[in-house]
């Protein structure tokens, strides 16, 4: 097995992910949304299953901590950034602008001048400004996890520092929360860092074999998310039973459990890739075109059809996002970045070159070698 072997099953189950935050916005949200009245009243036929589309951000946050470990391994936090920053920000930037368009031509949405430039840096929930969409908050809470990365990826990725960050992030969190202290608990975002554990633990079964202190991890995380569940479904998203919501995320560590030990593998087709491209422009596409496309389509056409044109308009403005922009984006991005990287480099003769614009030595990417067991790991 390679550390970075494409596991399409997870690009199917995040493009499910997807969907059903896609689907809890237009026919299970109990607020304000794109159709004139709220989306539940307007679909109640299927509003009783779809108002729990909302834990599909629970799933995105655990296959975040078991790709993004996956693809730090063997990098130092540059060539970790590099590679979050040409994911993330092409098609982040067109979904902002695409916000200041649909406010400009149609005043609808947040996308007033004063908010687009500082959301154009991701960084607007830091600084307390609103959301251009309101889905970009799960992007704040993801560049949270993304820091504590690059921390260990400056260490030095191994199995033994992945435990001992795991752990030390797991206590931290708890204990901020029990003190009640403000700045631990944004650092350390403790109402969330279940899946991401969870999610990384799984990635080392996945990829040194299980162990029974890697599910201990995952079972305390399970517990933990649980909690949390409850009390966004009485909190946050209020209507949403807690038993159910308790199920679906049991569902969650359920599915992500046969990913880590390989009992997905039948599910290895490669055209699902493209639903795994699809994924985060679809994200962060569909509020957007769904404000000025339903009120030119409803009530004049029927819900359900219009549904099914936004649905569409949402899927092929997400598939276009990907070929027109994230791609020749990335490409552009990534080579001029790491290029921006090349003065940090090393000496050649204390580190070692990997390949254009990338490099490894001491300290920067410690990388365990292939084929150690996790006893092995763990004693160095």
């Amino acid at each position: 097995m390679t550390g970075r072997e494409r596991l399409s099953e997870l690009d199917l189950l995040r493009f499910a992910a997807a969907l059903a935050v896609v689907l809890y916005h237009f026919t299970g949200f109990g607020g304000a949304g794109p159709w004139p009245e709220p989306a539940r009243d307007v679909f109640p036929e299927v509003a009783a299953v779809t108002r729990f589309g909302y834990l599909g951000v629970d799933l995105f946050f655990m296959i975040s901590g078991f790709v993004i470990l996956m693809s730090a391994w063997g990098r130092g936090p540059g060539r970790f950034g590099v590679s979050r920053l040409v994911r993330l920000m092409p098609a982040y930037w067109v979904s902002v602008l695409l916000g200041a368009v649909v406010y400009a031509l149609f005043r609808q949405g947040h996308g007033v001048p004063g908010l687009v430039l500082p959301n154009l840096t991701m960084l607007q929930g830091g600084l307390g400004l609103k959301n251009v969409d309101a889905v970009y908050w799960t992007l704040w809470v993801e560049l949270h996890f993304y820091v504590l990365v690059a921390v260990l990826a400056g260490i030095g990725i191994t199995y033994r520092s992945c435990l001992v960050f795991m752990t030390a992030w797991l206590f931290a969190g708890v204990y901020a929360d029990e003190a009640g202290n403000d700045l631990l608990q944004v650092m350390l975002v403790p109402t969330w860092s279940c899946y991401f554990i969870a999610g990384m633990a799984l990635y080392l079964i996945h990829r040194f074999g299980p162990t029974l202190l890697l599910w201990g991890y995952v079972a305390v995380s399970y517990l933990i998310a649980l909690r949390w569940g409850a009390w966004r479904a009485e909190h946050v998203f209020r209507g949403a039973d807690e038993i159910a919501a308790g199920a679906v995320i049991t569902a969650i560590f359920a599915v992500m459990i046969l990913v880590a030990t390989g009992r997905l593998r039948s599910l290895r087709w490669s055209r699902l890739t493209v639903l795994g491209a699809l994924t985060y422009p679809l994200y962060l596409l569909h509020s957007q075109l769904a404000l000025p496309l339903l009120d030119a389509l409803y009530p004049g056409l029927d819900r359900w059809a219009a549904l099914a044109v936004v649905l569409a308009a949402s899927l092929v403005g997400a598939y276009a996002v990907h070929r027109l922009v994230e791609r020749p984006g990335a490409a552009w991005m990534r080579a001029r970045l790491h290029a921006s990287l090349e003065p940090l480099r090393p000496p050649a003769e204390t580190s070692r070159f990997v390949g254009r614009g990338e490099w490894s030595g001491p300290g920067l990417d410690a990388a365990e070698p292939r084929g150690r067991s996790p006893v092995d790991a763990a004693r160095n």
